[in-house]
């Protein structure tokens, strides 16, 4: 089975209905992914999903308390000291933030072969996960 890393972005257009375009997208992104069983994400994502979900689209405590447990069906990623480590080497060698790099090396331990996100440039590998924009 493929398997492909949802980045926060992804989830949290499909809680935002400023842009209905991305909602959807995003929305049938995350169903096919929890459907099928192939979808991951890590605690990383967890906790940015938290933060915007209650800063920037004002989401109450436990809206995104439901929102945390449906991403639970999904295949989470513990963020281990050595994922921390593998993030900090991706970022100075592919030049992202600290936090894409962690992403990205959580994408590649769980042997992802599709990191979806509008950070990173489209169809650039990197280790074995290739990024894509579900938005393009």
């Amino acid at each position: 089975m493929t398997k492909a890393f949802l980045d926060t972005n992804v989830i949290a257009y499909a809680n935002d209905a400023a842009d209905s375009r991305k909602q959807e997208t995003a929305i049938v992104l995350v169903q096919d992914l929890i459907r099928s069983r192939s979808g991951v994400v890590s605690t990383q994502v967890f906790m940015e999903y938290a933060a915007v979900a209650r800063t920037r689209l004002g989401q109450s405590r436990d809206a995104v308390t439901r929102q945390l447990c449906l991403m639970e069906r999904l295949e989470v990623v513990q963020v281990t000291p050595e994922l921390i480590r593998d993030g900090l080497d991706i970022a100075e060698s592919s030049q992202l933030s600290f936090w894409d790099g962690v992403i990205i090396a959580a994408a590649n331990a769980a042997r992802c072969e599709t990191l979806w996100t509008e950070d990173l440039s489209d169809g650039r590998l990197y280790g074995s996960v290739r990024a894509r924009n579900p938005f393009n």
